[in-house]
């Protein structure tokens, strides 16, 4: 089977290692100016350099998202931006805007430039405009059942690329082209700035009763009329890739390392146990699927995939069942150093997380690298301990523990 590329997000240099690591095939990230993520860490020119050559020397590949719609007064500082990621060695740039798509296939033409989902492609004929002008690569309107995308796929030229997202959260609005940050906060989404009020627990007032409000319950956790579900296609891979898309992508720029490294790493695994056999992939799904409720997910559904979701919103906060409670920085002779995240304690029993899957061990000591003092427990984020670990680990390796406030759902 010649497999997808599993492509990762990367808010910033650390979650770009994290997906490295754990088995991306590509990452998407931004310059501090022209993504649609203002608020994640993002790459300095300096930073890309590094990222470029890092990913590079390993096969890999790094895709700019330039997909703000511009105004006319920084389409010049837009172009000057592209024509230096590619001189760079950038390997695509994502746009939204057609105006922008036309100018840097124009001015910066060989820049390989794919069209962003918010460009809300959904038929043939867009696609073909777009492949004809030169884009090499369509991520697809998240609103295209497997059905459609398959049908899409038999009209369209071998070499024009589909890419299509998987898993991560969802946009209330309309292939995320949403109005609603800048009406209630002024923080526009179509300029990187959302305050995603699509999140916020929302009430009924009636015009004559002014404040008198009545919560239209959905559940014992409040009411979010839009806040809607996390996508999970893990269970569907077979069906993705007979659909005809050649770029399975995870949401999340903003973020953490832990979170990139457990969802790529449970995507890699179930990809690569699908090239072997879909027998070997059905039997490791239950343990994969677990694994994605250890990082910080709101429930799940399928999207559109498969009709229209249902439900499509309803979904009230973040719940993960364990959380990061350190980075491992070396391992050796079974003594791991360790960067603390999260406090943990001797006595406890944590997981390994590493791209071969993770393994729980329990803590038998913990002591301060600097002074070799021994702790009983340790809390400081950012601290050095060394811990003995008897599984063998690497630099970049995440441990992790039970979520302490985890409720279940």
């Amino acid at each position: 089977m010649n497999l997808p590329e599993l492509l990762a997000p990367a808010g910033g240099m650390a979650q770009l290692k994290a997906a490295l690591r754990f088995g991306a095939d590509a990452v998407y990230g931004a310059l501090p100016s022209f993504g649609l993520r203002a608020f994640a860490g993002n790459f300095t020119w300096e930073e890309l350099a590094q990222a470029l050559a890092l990913l590079h020397s390993q096969g890999k590949r790094f895709y700019l998202t330039l997909n703000i719609l511009p105004y006319q007064d920084e389409m010049d500082a837009l172009k000057d931006a592209a024509r230096r990621a590619c001189d760079l060695g950038v390997d695509a740039a994502l746009v939204s805007d057609l105006g922008a798509f036309l100018m840097l296939r124009r001015e910066v033409p060989d820049f390989p430039l794919h069209i962003s989902t918010q460009a809300n492609t959904l038929n043939a004929e867009a696609a073909r405009f777009y492949y004809d002008q030169g884009a090499e690569r369509i991520v697809l309107a998240r609103e295209l059942s497997l059905q459609r995308i398959a049908e899409l796929k038999k009209q369209l030229p071998e070499q024009l690329q589909l890419e299509a997202f998987v898993h991560g959260a969802m946009c209330m609005s309309y292939s995320g082209r949403c109005m609603l940050s800048d009406h209630l906060t002024g923080r526009g989404g179509n300029r990187g700035a959302c305050a995603q009020p699509c999140r916020w627990e929302y009430a009924l007032v009636e015009k004559k009763r002014p404040g008198e409000y009545w919560p239209i319950e959905e559940d014992a956790r409040g009411t979010y009329l839009l806040s809607a579900y996390d996508l999970n296609m893990l269970s569907h891979l077979p069906e993705l890739i007979n659909a005809g898309i050649g770029s399975l992508k995870i949401e999340g720029r903003m973020k953490t390392e832990y979170y990139v490294a457990t969802v790529v790493g449970a995507y890699r695994r179930a990809l690569d146990a699908l090239a072997k056999s879909e027998d070997d992939y059905r039997a490791l799904l239950p343990e994969l699927e677990r694994e994605l409720c250890k990082a910080s997910h709101r429930a799940f559904n399928t999207g559109f995939y498969f009709g229209p979701p249902s439900p499509m919103a309803g979904a009230a906060g973040f719940t993960q069942e364990m959380e990061y409670v350190a980075r491992v920085e070396s391992w050796q002779d079974g003594q791991a150093e360790l960067s603390l995240k999260n406090r943990f304690y001797v006595g406890d029993t944590l997981e390994l997380l590493c791209p071969a899957g993770s393994f729980p061990f329990r803590v038998e000591s913990i002591t301060l690298a600097d002074s070799g003092e021994q702790r009983d427990t340790v809390s400081v984020a950012g601290q050095h301990v060394i811990i003995p670990l008897p599984h063998p680990a690497a630099e970049g390796d995440f441990l992790r523990g039970p979520n302490r406030n985890h409720q279940g759902g």
